[in-house]
């Protein structure tokens, strides 16, 4: 059986630094967090574009993030993360379309992001409000001929597949984040890698440990010293055809 192809995900302040960071630790793929505006002119697509070819390197997704994000606590998570809350979602929204653009310019098939935490509640407005959103964004990769990766974690493997259902498009998947199921006391990992599968569009090599008390997070440990099993991870990826 091939083995998987090794990467590292990079900061996009500066794309051509973090390719010659990538190369320099071996690596030919890399997932990237989207550049900042300059980036994004014609000129500066070139030159990352020239960039990935001399180096040899395949940026696999672009993930999506937002000013104002703060991972520090359940509470401020669910407060100021993704496209969940509503004082920012149409202007993150507007940004995560802007990103698939650039995406589509350096040639990816894959923009990914946290979303935030889907509401359990399937009759709530703003889940409704939220499969529309992800709806529009889909809509909008799709004719950029890509795949919207949603990040795992922050949802039960079951409300996540729920989620992808109701929203209905294709070229909807998740990047699978094992550390994330624990981290957020969100399900056993290889479990919800079994059941969201066929949906799996990248995965993250990460460990960690359940949280000590209901509402908190857990926390993340080097590969091997947490609670994912990373070997019986990399076989089920494998088993899964990932």
């Amino acid at each position: 059986m091939e083995p998987l192809a090794l990467g590292v995900i990079v900061p996009g302040d500066d794309p051509v630094a973090s390719l010659d960071k990538v190369r320099s630790l071996g690596l030919s793929t890399c997932q990237m967090m989207a550049p900042p505006a300059p980036w994004r002119s014609p000129d500066r697509v070139r030159q990352i574009r020239e960039a990935l070819a001399e180096r040899g390197i395949t940026i696999t997704s672009m993930f999506c993030h937002f000013p104002g994000e703060v991972y520090t606590d359940i509470p401020t998570i669910q407060r100021v993360v993704g496209l969940v809350p509503k004082a920012t979602r149409e202007e993150r929204v507007r940004m995560t379309l802007e990103i698939s653009d650039h995406a589509r310019d350096l040639g990816l098939d894959t923009i990914a992001a946290h979303i935030g935490f889907v509401p359990d509640d399937h009759g709530d407005p703003e889940y409704r409000a939220l499969v529309g959103v992800m709806q529009q964004i889909c809509d909008h990769c799709g004719a950029n001929d890509q795949r919207f990766a949603l990040e795992t974690g922050q949802e039960t493997a079951p409300a996540l597949l729920r989620f992808i259902q109701d929203v209905g498009r294709d070229n909807l998947g998740v990047n699978f984040d094992p550390a994330n199921m624990l981290l957020y006391g969100s399900g056993e990992p290889l479990e919800a890698l079994g059941l969201l599968g066929r949906y799996v569009l990248g995965a993250h090599a990460k460990d960690g440990t359940w949280p000590p008390r209901p509402g908190e997070l857990g926390e993340e440990k080097p590969l091997g010293e947490g609670q994912v099993g990373i070997d019986r991870y990399v076989a089920k990826l494998k088993a899964i055809g990932y």
